[in-house]
């Protein structure tokens, strides 16, 4: 299952990028590709376990 927070945008920041970056919309920031591992629930984490920000905006 993947995060309910976790979106793909191509643009922000002002910016337009090449290829879609993925997006925190609870942080409202663009996260590291080992951040949206977590949120793919990739390599056996678990957002709802392993992400701060996840446990933070469901409280």
């Amino acid at each position: 299952m993947t995060c309910p927070y976790l979106a793909y945008r191509s643009e922000g920041d002002g910016r337009e990028f090449d290829v879609e970056r993925a997006y925190c919309t609870a942080a409202e920031r663009f996260v590291q590709p080992m951040r949206a591992d977590i949120c793919n629930d990739r390599y056996d984490l678990d957002h709802e376990v392993d992400c701060e920000i996840y446990r933070a905006a469901e409280q």
